[in-house]
């Protein structure tokens, strides 16, 4: 359940991206969004841990901020599998969207999900 809640909440994060940054970012709509999502997950299942054995000497080096560069890669990964229906023009840009949302998940996740929990243990 909390999994499809994430897939959800980024599917509308897309949305909001898409609308706000139309110039850089396309989506064709809820179900290429939502598609996008599912496909980002499976990705960051699959795909990333991967990447982060790779690159962990970078990753320790620099702290944990390469997380962002290997997140950036993933949506790039989206973009090439999802075809015309989800496209973001450059890496740098799917490099500021990763860190845009990683902000939001995370205050999402402190925000909503994490109180209706410590509630639900009381």
């Amino acid at each position: 359940m909390r999994w499809l809640i994430g897939c959800i909440i980024n599917a509308v994060l897309f949305m909001a991206l898409a609308g706000y940054f139309h110039e850089s970012f396309y989506l064709s709509g809820f179900a290429a969004a939502l598609q996008a999502s599912i496909l980002l997950s499976i990705l960051n299942i699959l795909v990333r841990p991967l990447l982060i054995l790779l690159t962990l000497p970078v990753t320790v080096l620099t702290m944990g901020l390469f997380l962002f560069v290997i997140n950036a890669i993933t949506l790039e990964l989206t973009d090439y599998l999802m075809g015309d229906a989800f496209e973001i023009n450059g890496f740098g840009m799917a490099l500021f969207f990763a860190v845009l949302m990683s902000l939001v998940n995370l205050l999402i996740q402190k925000t909503i999900l994490d109180p209706s929990r410590s509630s639900r243990k009381k």
